[in-house]
């Protein structure tokens, strides 16, 4: 039977190199790679390092010490988020139950992704932030128009996902006209909205994609609890309609789509010292805070802190 890990980014000495996590939450040196590569690196090319990783276990790795762990992918190409993918949120949000294609966006990611125990910043809390638990996909090779029967052989791995969204600013009160009406990027794309990560779980060790479980724990009441089994689009179909509009790169990151159980629904966001935990058998476990940054004087100034 395979031994479970995750590829993670471990920062040692202001650098982050590849790094398993293992299964018992030990964090070891991956010791079949290149030294000083980064998760990035390994993804970018993944033909080439997966079937030595394949053949690898992490139970005699050296463990790595003074280290602290980032996203697992800093920075990926493209963030490409599936909105509306579970007939139980879109039931919650009011949005009908209907099964149309899938609806992208994209979040920046050089400025919303961050990694395990990193804070949330949120600006005020009138924009109503709130908290939406993914599985995301990992593209390990790269292609447009690829059919949704070979899909799979372009992913590298999972991880998690939090599509961190803020309510108030998502629809705007006066549009220039409809097409106007709803504003993505203030509602996704704010800095810091992406945590991402513990790692990397290489495909092999999770063959079934259609069976990922996952819950989302907010001050440790669980308040999302669901499995890709129950998505509309499946994670075949997803990579399928996103290479029809776009080019996928290795190191592209796509969200599978969030269940039922975001506050939106119940008008419960988040505030100032929540602590979120995304967790799912074979993957781990993401846990952020939640920090008020203010508005004006200091945003900036609080991602970098986020990140030293």
């Amino acid at each position: 039977m395979a031994v479970g890990w995750s590829l993670a980014s471990a920062e040692v000495g202001g650098r982050s190199v590849a790094a398993a996590i293992c299964a018992d939450g030990r964090v070891v040196s991956i010791d079949v790679l290149p030294p000083a590569l980064r998760p990035l690196d390994v993804v970018s090319r993944w033909g080439e390092y997966a079937a030595a990783l394949q053949g690898w276990s992490p139970d005699d790795a050296p463990a790595l010490s003074g280290f602290r762990l980032r996203a697992p992918l800093q920075f990926p190409p493209k963030v490409i988020c599936a909105g509306a993918n579970y007939r139980d949120h879109r039931r919650e949000m009011n949005t009908g139950d209907s099964a149309p294609e899938p609806f992208f966006f994209l979040k920046p990611p050089t400025t919303t992704v961050i990694g395990p125990d990193e804070d949330v910043l949120i600006r005020d809390v009138g924009d109503k932030v709130d908290w939406e638990a993914e599985i995301a996909v990992v593209i390990g090779r790269g292609g447009r128009f690829i059919p949704a029967a070979k899909a799979l052989d372009h992913v590298a791995g999972y991880t998690l996902l939090n599509d961190i969204s803020a309510r108030a600013v998502h629809q705007r009160a006066k549009p220039l006209a409809p097409a106007f009406a709803y504003d993505w990027l203030a509602s996704k794309g704010q800095d810091t909205f992406c945590p991402l990560g513990p790692g990397i779980t290489p495909r092999w060790l999770l063959p079934d994609c259609g069976r990922i479980s996952f819950q989302l724990t907010v001050n440790g009441v669980v308040r999302q609890a669901s499995s890709t089994a129950e998505l509309i689009t499946d994670i075949p179909g997803l990579i399928a309609a996103a290479s029809e509009l776009m080019a996928l790169e290795p190191g592209d990151v796509i969200a599978t789509g969030t269940p039922g159980g975001v506050g939106a629904a119940t008008g419960d966001f988040l505030k100032n010292g929540d602590v979120m935990t995304i967790s799912a058998p074979g993957i781990g476990s993401l846990t952020n805070r939640v920090r008020l940054s203010g508005r004006t004087g200091g945003f900036e100034a609080a991602v970098a802190t986020a990140r030293s």
